[in-house]
């Protein structure tokens, strides 16, 4: 046990955000992500009971985002979708606000897997909501 370190926060996880560098990408998905074929070439850790906002809150105690970039990606609706509320962004951009300026960037469906492919971790929660697949892109700890 450490203190200080929040408890929803696999020792894999923890050991997984002490190896990233600045600029590396972390993934952290809802249910449906398909996140072990995406992150095949990736670290793949599953947090199936928690969601992802939880989740968010707690990696962002522990490290910074990147101040360079765009440091955080949204998973856009595809244009099937376009009219459903999404609820679970209004969240994140409240968890992320005390942690950048920046606004979460999106990208389309098939960018964002892209993109995920690359990351260095995805983290497939139990999140039930849909579009609720973030990206947050690491900074320099100062």
């Amino acid at each position: 046990m450490l203190k200080g370190i929040p408890k929803i926060l696999s020792p894999e996880l923890i050991y997984t955000l002490a190896k990233m560098g600045h600029g590396d990408e972390i993934v952290i998905s809802d249910g449906n992500f398909p996140g072990h074929s995406v992150g095949k070439d990736n670290i793949v850790l599953r947090s199936d009971g928690t969601g992802v906002p939880e989740l968010l809150e707690a990696i962002l105690q522990l490290i910074p985002l990147d101040t360079y970039a765009d440091c955080v990606y949204l998973m856009d609706k595809t244009e099937s979708d376009k009219d459903l509320d999404i609820p679970i962004w209004e969240e994140y951009k409240k968890i992320i606000a005390p942690h950048t300026s920046q606004q979460p960037q999106f990208l389309e469906r098939q960018a964002f897997y892209d993109r995920a492919k690359k990351a260095y971790a995805v983290v497939v929660t139990g999140e039930g909501a849909i579009y609720a697949n973030i990206l947050l892109k690491k900074g320099v700890v100062k």
